[in-house]
């Protein structure tokens, strides 16, 4: 007498191995899949950083040339200009090294805690020039800013000491 295989139960010419095999590939396709994809904004979101950027830089330069400089509310108008161009060009460095994470995590399939560390220095960077720039930051947001500034940093050179060598 032969048993009945319950519902649930492979047949037999197809093992559990070959199962999960086909499930993490088929799961590791649709993870690359949804990775390009956010390449493919995260490329897109710099090119129009950087295009927001050459506007801004041009509005600015446009400003200056027209000589309207020379009055007071003109003065605000290119100290708003000139600081949003300065907020750009250190969002356009964070987009760059938010890129380099996502192809980072494309090429080797995981996200390297010294990419990861230089995002997060970038933009702390990024948000005290902006608190300098703009005479917005109190002694105790750039006190925490700079103390998680030094955690990212010591971070990033315990990453970089304490790789694993490559054996030739």
């Amino acid at each position: 007498m032969t048993e009945q295989p319950h519902k649930g139960d492979l047949p037999p010419e197809i093992s559990k191995t070959e199962v999960k095999s086909q499930a993490l590939l088929i799961y590791g396709r649709i993870l690359d899949g949804i990775v390009t994809a956010l390449i493919i904004v995260m490329l897109l979101t710099l090119l129009g950083a950087v295009a927001g950027l050459l506007l801004d830089f041009f509005s600015a330069a446009n400003a200056l040339y027209s000589g309207v400089k020379t009055h007071n509310l003109a003065l605000g108008i290119v100290d708003s200009i000139d600081r949003e161009l300065v907020i750009d060009v250190l969002s356009v460095f964070v987009l760059i090294e938010l890129f380099r994470t996502f192809t980072d995590y494309l090429e080797f399939h995981r996200v390297r805690l010294r990419v990861l560390s230089e995002v997060g220095i970038a933009f702390i960077l990024r948000e005290i020039f902006i608190g300098l720039y703009d005479h917005s930051m109190d002694w105790h947001q750039i006190l925490a800013l700079s103390v998680l500034l030094a955690v990212l940093v010591t971070a990033r050179i315990a990453d970089v000491q304490l790789q694993p060598r490559q054996s030739s």
